[in-house]
């Protein structure tokens, strides 16, 4: 069975880097094959990887919908046809491969294809021994259950009272949907006061955290994001990478 990191937060605090980042990690430190998804209907973790999406699974569901619909899908049931479609969107690397979700539901009534896409996509993931989800905004696909069970959910926040707010809200939310983890680590991402850290004790004690961390403000990040630089090509030594680097082994233990 895979083991799955899910990684949440509010739009912003740069969840979707730091799922990149994990990604490239795990696959330097030998945790391979990983199976990427993109969860967010921006679908920006491709640029981040160094790859690009060309299907997306809404983008399939809308097709399948449409031609069901028009009764032309004939031959050929929807799940088997909805497989081979899904296995399209798959963007094929030596070291992971990548699916991303794409934009959410229109108007009208998915329920059947959602339930079948769910089905194929825990038939794929099946053949992957480390997952990486980043989640859109919220806990939406954790609540659907797009992934059945998060090893690891790592929560996002941005180091503000506000920030940490949020954060709490999101956790006490999960627990209200029963989102189901095994551990949870909080990370609090690109603070530029040092002494925000006296605020992390706090932290793991509202929350429960398995561990909370710290990051500061990354300008060797900053500046890939802004070049769409590939993630996989950052500094072993950049202090981001060795926090992720000595967490990995903690939470795979």
């Amino acid at each position: 069975m895979a083991f799955t990191f899910a990684v949440s937060g509010k739009g912003g605090v740069g969840k979707t880097t730091i799922a990149g980042i994990l990604i490239t990690r795990l696959i330097r430190q030998g945790f391979e094959p990983v199976l990427a998804v993109d969860a967010d209907p921006n679908m920006c973790l491709d640029t981040l990887l160094g790859v690009k999406v060309i299907k997306s699974i809404g983008g399939i569901r809308e097709e399948a919908r449409e031609i069901a619909s028009k009764g032309e899908l004939q031959g050929i049931a929807r799940q088997d046809y909805l497989q081979l479609k899904v296995s399209q969107c798959l963007v094929e690397t030596d070291h992971f491969d990548l699916i991303a979700m794409g934009r959410s539901e229109g108007p009208g009534c998915y329920c059947s294809a959602n339930n079948a896409l769910k089905t194929i996509i825990s038939q794929i993931s099946s053949s992957y021994p480390y997952i990486v989800l980043d989640n859109e905004a919220g806990l939406e696909n954790l609540s659907r259950r797009i992934i059945q069970q998060v090893d690891v959910l790592i929560m996002v926040a941005e180091p503000s009272k506000m920030g940490i707010e949020t954060l709490l809200r999101l956790q006490s939310l999960a627990n209200e949907m029963n989102v189901k983890y095994s551990k949870l680590v909080i990370i609090i991402n690109r603070h530029r006061n040092p002494g925000f850290s006296g605020m992390m004790p706090g932290i793991k004690e509202k929350t429960n955290a398995d561990m909370v961390i710290n990051f500061p403000d990354n300008i060797e990040i900053a500046e890939f994001s802004e070049q769409g630089k590939s993630l996989f090509d950052l500094s072993g030594n950049n202090e981001i990478v060795k926090q992720i680097d000595e967490m990995i082994p903690q939470i795979l233990k």
